[in-house]
């Protein structure tokens, strides 16, 4: 009965593998070679190199590192190993070209696939057995369809074409969008009062056990939070536009030292893809498209200075991750204070449904704030989960007792330079995003599906 529960997780393993390779693969299916290459950046990598390292990894903790398999490709670590490769000269690299790093990546995933349905289970090394390099090479392709998501919107490039969104609604992608905002209802959340969190002893992180958690979650570990107070949706395009009207970009008040100088050698005076219109309104760029400000939904592509200037106009504050975790999983106790229990998703323990929360490329872009009730956590609070990434006030650092993964430049080096954010956008997998789920952009970039929440002093 084990080998046959084994067999099944294998079969069900690849199959997701082979879902999300479909999914990289559409997201290009439509950019020119030379797109594939685009401009030397900071914030993206070319696209040719970034698909080739998808293909890379997945052979390398998989057939190469677990199987102890030879190499497909023999220049294949020279171009692809992100750990070896500076950013900035990944456009240098003799990249081949769409079609062959293409065919490069299927031959992978075709010998991944027919190793693990031929070959018995394999011993586990140091602890770790092969379903878990099968879910950590498919939650880094997850995390890189993603990110590819946002190199279009950065390049202006047009909107992605996905023949596998909104297939079990029958419908276009934009009638799927309509459908999920009609899915609203009572009063605007933004007429409700922040939600009330008693704080208490709270269990932040991941627990031992959990089928499959990145290092940075490990372990959980108690924390004291104090009450407080925090908003019950996203900020919104309306009021960050308030903010921006108010002077918000040339108030050095409301900027820390390094938000304040950052926006000087930036020359910001509103949010990267905005532009003002004569009529006196604003724009937002949305991939190669520019539509009006949608004012119910929430502001994206702001990073976190902007995020906390904001809040200093505002009189209010950025949760620090403990606090947004603590009002996504916890549920009140009848005494005061919070269970014991604590929620995978803010609605439960259930898998994400389109009623709940907009995630996988259902909608195509954000939905309005206050939208999708059924995803609300225990105390209230919407779309903790999806729509968009939500800044955090903490620094990204290891939890007590940290030890490294196998993946170890997933998460050490990137400590203590770098925020927190929380929740996930509609680009994220709903197979990779959950409660716990850490991750981390420096505070300057704002090419990312971000917003942010705020708390009450």
């Amino acid at each position: 009965m084990a080998n046959q529960l084994n067999k099944q997780s294998i079969a069900d393993l690849c199959a997701a593998l082979q879902e999300a390779r479909d999914r990289t693969l559409e997201l290009i299916a439509d950019l020119s070679d030379e797109q594939m290459i685009g401009p030397r950046l900071n914030i993206v990598n070319p696209l040719r190199w970034e698909i080739g390292h998808v293909g890379w990894f997945q052979e390398y903790w998989i057939l190469r590192h677990f199987r102890g398999r030879t190499p497909t490709n023999a220049e294949g670590d020279r171009l692809y190993n992100s750990a070896r490769i500076p950013h900035d000269t990944r456009w240098d690299l003799p990249l081949p070209s769409k079609a062959e790093v293409v065919d490069y990546i299927q031959e992978i995933l075709g010998s991944v696939k027919r190793l693990a349905f031929s070959s018995g289970p394999a011993e586990k090394i140091n602890g770790y057995d092969e379903s878990y390099f099968l879910r950590l090479a498919l939650s880094h392709e997850y995390m890189h369809a993603e990110a590819i998501t946002y190199t279009r919107q950065t390049l202006g490039y047009s909107r992605p074409k996905l023949s596998i969104v909104g297939k079990e609604n029958d419908g276009s992608q934009r009638a799927q969008a309509r459908s999920i905002e009609e899915k609203r209802a009572g009063r605007p959340v933004d007429l409700l009062p922040d939600a009330q969190i008693p704080g208490g002893i709270f269990l932040l992180g991941s627990t031992p056990g959990t089928t499959f958690v990145f290092d940075n979650e490990q372990w959980a570990h108690e924390v004291n939070v104090k009450p407080f107070r925090i908003a019950r949706r996203a900020v919104t395009q309306a009021q960050f536009a308030a903010f921006v009207e108010d002077g918000g970009y040339t108030r050095r008040d409301f900027w820390i030292a390094d938000g304040w100088r950052w926006r000087e050698s930036t020359q910001a005076e509103h949010p990267v893809y905005w532009r003002k219109e004569s009529s006196g309104g604003w724009s937002r760029r949305d991939f190669d498209a520019w539509v009006p400000l949608e004012a119910r939904r929430p502001v994206l592509h702001v990073n976190w200075y902007e995020a906390d200037a904001y809040c200093r106009w505002a009189g209010r504050r950025l949760p620090t991750e403990a606090e947004w975790e603590m009002a996504a999983s916890a549920e009140p106790a009848l005494r005061g204070g919070v269970t014991s229990r604590k929620r995978l998703f803010p609605w439960g323990d259930e898998l994400p449904t389109s009623d709940r929360a907009n995630l996988d490329w259902r909608a195509m872009s954000c939905v309005e704030a206050d939208a999708l009730p059924a995803g609300d956590s225990a105390f209230g609070c919407r779309q903790m989960i999806g729509n968009v990434w939500e800044w955090s006030g903490t620094d990204f650092g290891p939890y007590p007792g940290f030890s490294p993964g196998p993946y170890k430049e997933y998460s050490a080096p990137w400590f203590g330079d770098h925020k927190v954010l929380r929740g996930g956008c509609w680009a994220t997998r709903s197979g990779l995003i959950r409660n716990n789920y850490r991750n981390f952009y420096q505070p300057h970039r704002r090419d990312v599906w971000a917003g942010f929440r705020t708390c009450s002093l």
